[in-house]
């Protein structure tokens, strides 16, 4: 069983995006892009965006007659070419590279296609367990990506350790009843049972 900070879990359950790696910039870039096109306020949708399916958020900000799966397909169509900048968690690799293929999942709300893109970008490996928006009908703050990720591992999420830096996704970690260790900013330290920069 892997361990953090000296206690046992049953698995590691890791975001991807600002938790494995750090793609904020590429980010920001393609939804600012998007938000410019159809005359959204850019800053109000990326307080809000993180941690969340693409599409979810599109719907969140639709405006009258839009084509939500459309414009999902745009801005991953954009993100897949835009990975400038997008650089690992320090320790993050040391750390996988300790974990057996059981030991570990990622759950993330990027779509499959960039979520390797991004991850070949920093050279970690695909996951045996690898969650992505496609395999929810409910993304985060939705506990339903974290708990499948503990059914296919054959482990209770209850037992697990989930890695977050998002509301939406520290709400997850939580509604699925694992222990939550927050990465970085964006979650106030008292929300999580631990709280880290990265993992060194």
């Amino acid at each position: 069983m892997p361990s953090f900070r000296n206690t046992p879990y049953a698995a590691f359950l890791f975001d991807m995006d600002g938790t494995l790696l750090d793609s904020s910039a590429a980010v920001e870039r393609v939804w600012r892009r998007w938000c410019d096109r159809h005359g959204i306020d850019a800053d109000a949708l990326i307080a809000v965006c993180h941690g969340v399916r693409g599409e979810d958020t599109v719907r969140r900000f639709a405006t009258p007659g839009m084509d939500v799966d459309a414009e999902a397909a745009w801005l991953n169509a954009a993100e897949l070419e835009d990975v400038e900048g997008v650089v690992a968690i320090d320790g993050i690799q040391d750390l996988i590279a300790g974990l057996a293929a059981q030991e570990w999942a990622i759950v993330t709300s990027a779509p499959r296609n960039l979520a390797e893109v991004r991850l070949h970008a920093i050279g970690l490996p695909v996951p045996a367990v690898f969650i992505t928006a496609e395999d929810v009908t409910h993304g985060k703050p939705d506990p339903q990506g974290f708990r499948l990720a503990a059914e296919r591992l054959g482990v209770a999420v209850a037992d697990c350790l989930v890695f977050e830096d998002s509301p939406a996704g520290v709400a997850a970690g939580k509604a699925a009843g694992a222990t939550v260790a927050i990465v970085g900013p964006r979650v106030a330290a008292e929300e999580g049972t631990y709280a880290i920069t990265d993992y060194r």
